[in-house]
């Protein structure tokens, strides 16, 4: 599996802003919405916050994620996403995220996909989170799942 070098970066960054394009895009042909409305920059420059931004051997940026504060003792994943070709790379940003998260003091990670994004869905599943009821501002969508994981479980399993 090819090794990333996983960062702090600003969501503003031109590599951060050309990745969250590419999964707006994606995003946006495989359910019918970019998602980006549902993520402000403004949320993971806060206290509790972070954005990451995972590069290959070569220094290009090949994925980000995003977290923030949600509830207390809850974070929100946001933004997950790797370039196609970049095997590895989601599973490093998320193994990442979580882990600032459970240092910074969080219990549970949530999130939220779309079920019209079944490679998303198996993806978490593979990486030990439940599906949960529909949370904030995704009560009553019918297209999406939420998850969440308590922090420090190490029970999942680590498919390929």
């Amino acid at each position: 599996m090819t090794e990333f070098t996983i960062e702090k970066a600003d969501p503003e960054h031109p590599d951060a802003i050309v990745l969250q394009a590419a999964l707006s895009k994606t995003l946006e042909a495989m359910t019918g919405s970019s998602g980006a409305q549902a993520f402000n920059h403004r949320d993971v420059k806060v206290e509790g916050a972070r954005f990451l931004l995972a590069r290959d051997a070569g220094g290009r940026a090949v994925g980000c994620v995003a977290c923030r504060p949600l509830e207390p003792g809850i974070v929100e994943i946001k933004r997950l996403f790797a370039l196609p070709g970049s095997r590895g790379a989601g599973r490093a940003l998320l193994r990442h995220i979580e882990a600032f998260a459970r240092d910074y003091g969080y219990r549970e990670a949530w999130l939220e996909t779309r079920r019209s994004n079944p490679a998303a869905v198996d993806f978490y599943l593979r990486n030990g989170y439940r599906i949960i009821e529909n949370y904030g501002r995704y009560v009553g969508q019918q297209d999406a799942v939420c998850f969440a994981r308590t922090l420090g479980e190490t029970d999942y399993a680590e498919r390929a």
